[in-house]
């Protein structure tokens, strides 16, 4: 099985958006590339990575390129995408053609493991300094990102081997398994209601609920699944 540690920056999270930076680690093969992306970057965007218009303009598009080639080639052999947040980088790769046969998402594991809601966010640099990880990388820039998502990776793959007395392909197999299927989420991240439990906003705010839920169904540029999820599965009841 080869792991490919991935990340990318985008022009931003619309429909019309696509690829301009990739980093990926995979089989001994390492990548950080910027790409022309031809269409322009959103400000939000570039205030996030800060990879301009000018830096891209005589960069080559990704399709046609040696990296595309190389992923077109063995992204549909025993490759396992493996990403934080792993939906959006791969409905990213997906505009380029680019599928894969199977994915990890750290992001859902670190939910799924985070059973008691403890962690006051899951988002890889929170979890970069929660963790105490030695590194020097830059955040929300691509190969930097992979730095970080290793070493999450495996910190990941060391718990469930620790909680679950079982192998390392017995992890690895196990973070397929829940990156697979939408994920609860326990306790709020944003909003009025941050840092309670979703289960407390039911009893107390249920109109709140059905609120965001409806302004999460509504907006297609939102890939939150596991929110929507969980907002479905508690209305539900």
């Amino acid at each position: 099985m080869n792991l490919a540690f991935t990340d990318t920056e985008t022009t931003g999270v619309g429909a019309q958006d696509r690829l301009l930076q990739l980093a990926y680690r995979c089989g001994g093969k390492e990548v950080n590339s910027l790409f022309n992306p031809g269409v322009p970057i959103d400000l939000m965007a570039m205030a996030t990575h800060h990879i301009t218009e000018e830096m891209v303009a005589n960069k080559p598009s990704f399709i046609g390129s040696e990296e595309h080639a190389f992923l077109k080639k063995h992204s549909k052999s025993r490759m396992v995408f493996v990403a934080h947040n792993a939906k959006f980088d791969l409905n990213m790769m997906a505009k380029e053609g680019i599928s894969y046969h199977a994915e990890i998402c750290t992001l859902k594991v670190v939910r799924h493991l985070d059973t008691d809601a403890k962690l006051a966010s899951h988002k890889l640099q929170y979890l970069r300094y929660l963790y105490n990880m030695k590194i020097e990388a830059t955040a929300h820039d691509a190969w930097g990102d992979i730095l970080v998502l290793e070493q999450l990776f495996w910190k990941l793959v060391k718990k469930i081997r620790k909680d679950s007395n079982c192998t390392k392909a017995e992890a690895i197999a196990e973070m397929l398994e829940i990156s697979t299927k939408p994920s609860l989420v326990r306790k709020w991240m944003f909003g009025k209601h941050r840092g309670e439990m979703l289960e407390d906003t039911l009893r107390n705010d249920r109109g709140y609920m059905e609120w965001m839920l409806r302004e999460k169904e509504n907006d297609e540029s939102d890939d939150d699944e596991d929110l929507i999820y969980t907002l479905r599965t508690l209305l539900d009841r």
